[in-house]
């Protein structure tokens, strides 16, 4: 009977322990999972393009539709951002790894094709009078040499074939004479047959033929019938295009991979299947301040008439291929900001996060720059998608083209584009489009009128739902169309266009909807450090040289961003 009551205790004893153990168990659980739904409560989650979205569950961005993050990963440091995955995939960015390798030297020049000075000709008449007839009435037609091309009456030449006639009574009397007039007629260009004809017909002839001295194409009518014209007078151009001149303006960078002598492989737009091949004849010795470069010239062969003097040509240096410590990034990598060259650099080779760089450029060779300064072997670099990741680093307030100061404290700066500011805006957009056109024909009044149009539209803005960032580019332009406006100096309306196409790019990059754009950049602009532009033609019409290089420069993305 005992030992039943002590066993029975003893079970009661294990029962009640073993079932706090459980319990414990449970409840720890409980508290946990209580913990856990109340962190996951807490939890918001944002955009790493948007940071201003903020919802309590993870999902799609309402605004472009990428892949929401949690808060606190959406600031990786002071310096650094972070963007997710998706992000990187719909905005198409691709990244490089930094390293010294082989490096093909190829250069590429462009230019135009020209005729050859050295073979361009005037054809002149050679004595005064009226001009009874032309044989050639258009510009682009064939002459010959001994071809007619006009007939003249010259009071002048009448008189001397009467001369002439009287002197030949007095050939044998007075043969110096006879010998002085038949020299006279030569120095107006008659020939000894033309001269044996006056003396044979025994009579004056009115109208004189003109002959072609040289032969070509015609490239200029000087004259038309009827017109008086003095000795010497000019009566055609005419150009030998069985030579052509390749002209290409190099610059300064490039100048020290070219020397005369040196190949060249020339392609036209007209033949994109057939290269033509010449060497180096001339490198002016005169660099041209105004656009940093210098003019290469190159004699091509064209005896079958296919090249024509106006077509554009591109020309390719081939050059040995070196093994060079000099790190060297693609083209598109670089975005310039005032004096400076910034790329963005990826600062985890597992995470996408970014910072940004500033760096040294060297010489241009093909479609790379030397980096002097700011990198070092094995850094991963973005070389497309750089402007979606500058906007990536705007809108985190981090430190990007645009906000060149870095946070002090872990605070972002939010870029909100209302839909009621963006429709207000957009004529806006217009009216910087027509300004950068007006800055291509290098018309300053039109320019100034155009700014002064966007000026007092920008004036009559609400800005009350602006944030801070978005305030800060709106003043920007607000004040570049007003400096414009009140310029009559185009070089100084350029540079004001550099600032305001860079707000401009940072805003319009982020509007909700927008035509399709192209982002823009020439390298010689901004005192050879570069400047862009925004254009709705992809073709090249660059707005701060006007007519002296008017296809300089590239494009280097598009809006809206598209993989």
């Amino acid at each position: 009977m005992k030992k039943t009551i002590i066993y029975t205790g003893l079970a009661l004893i294990t029962g009640l322990f073993v079932g706090y153990l459980v319990f414990s168990e449970v409840e720890n659980k409980t508290e946990e999972a209580h913990t856990e739904h109340n962190a996951s409560e807490d939890t918001m989650w944002t955009c790493s393009m948007h940071p201003q979205i903020m919802q309590p569950e993870p999902g799609d961005c309402p605004i472009c539709g990428m892949e929401l993050i949690p808060a606190d990963q959406s600031d990786a440091t002071i310096a650094g951002f972070t963007m997710t995955e998706n992000a990187m995939k719909l905005a198409n960015i691709q990244t490089t790894i930094v390293g010294t390798s082989n490096t093909d030297k190829s250069v590429t020049l462009s230019g135009t094709l020209e005729t050859n000075e050295e073979l361009n000709a005037v054809q002149s008449s050679y004595f005064a009078g009226r001009i009874e007839h032309l044989f050639i009435n258009t510009t682009g037609e064939q002459v010959k040499i001994g071809q007619i091309l006009a007939t003249i009456y010259s009071p002048d030449l009448v008189a001397a074939q009467q001369e002439l006639l009287t002197a030949v009574k007095l050939k044998g009397s007075q043969p110096k004479l006879y010998q002085a007039v038949r020299n006279k007629l030569k120095n107006w260009k008659l020939s000894d047959s033309q001269i044996n004809a006056i003396e044979e017909g025994g009579r004056v002839k009115e109208n004189f033929p003109v002959f072609a001295s040289n032969s070509g194409t015609v490239t200029e009518k000087m004259v038309n019938e009827g017109d008086y014209i003095d000795r010497g007078q000019p009566l055609y151009k005419v150009a030998n295009l069985s030579e052509v001149w390749a002209e290409f303006d190099a610059y300064e960078q490039q100048l020290s991979n070219l020397k005369e002598g040196q190949k060249l492989y020339i392609s036209v737009n007209a033949f994109a299947d057939k290269t033509f091949s010449g060497t180096i004849d001339f490198i002016d010795p005169i660099l041209d301040n105004s656009s940093r470069t210098t003019k290469v010239r190159v004699v091509l062969d064209n005896r079958d008439g296919k090249l024509k003097p106006g077509m554009f040509a591109e020309a390719a240096i081939n050059m040995e291929t070196t093994e060079s410590e000099q790190i060297s990034i693609p083209k598109s990598a670089v975005m310039w900001t005032g004096e400076r060259s910034i790329v963005y650099i990826k600062t985890n080779p597992n995470l996408p996060q970014f910072e940004m760089k500033e760096v040294t450029l060297g010489s241009e060779v093909g479609d790379f720059y030397q980096i002097l300064d700011g990198l070092q072997k094995g850094d991963e670099v973005v070389t497309n998608g750089t402007f979606t990741v500058d906007a990536a680093a705007q809108l985190q307030g981090k430190k990007s083209m645009m906000n060149q100061n870095s946070a002090d404290e872990d605070v972002a700066i939010q870029m909100n584009l209302p839909k009621k500011f963006q429709l207000t805006f957009k004529p806006m957009l217009q009216d910087y489009l027509n300004l950068k056109d007006a800055l291509v024909a290098s018309d300053t009044t039109l320019a100034k009128q155009t700014a002064k149009k966007a000026s007092t539209k920008i004036n009559n803005t609400d800005t009350a739902e602006l944030n801070q960032m978005l305030v800060s580019h709106f003043k920007v332009i607000q004040n570049k169309f007003k400096a414009i406006s009140a310029s009559n100096d185009i070089a100084a309306q350029r540079e004001e266009f550099i600032i305001l196409s860079q707000n401009m790019i940072a805003l319009v990059s982020n509007f909700d909807e927008i035509e399709e754009m192209y982002i823009q950049r020439c390298p010689m602009a901004n005192n050879n450090k570069g400047a862009t532009w925004l254009s709705k033609n992809k073709d090249i019409k660059n707005p701060y040289f006007g007519e002296q290089m008017l296809g300089c420069g590239e494009t280097i993305d598009r809006l809206p961003y598209k993989n």
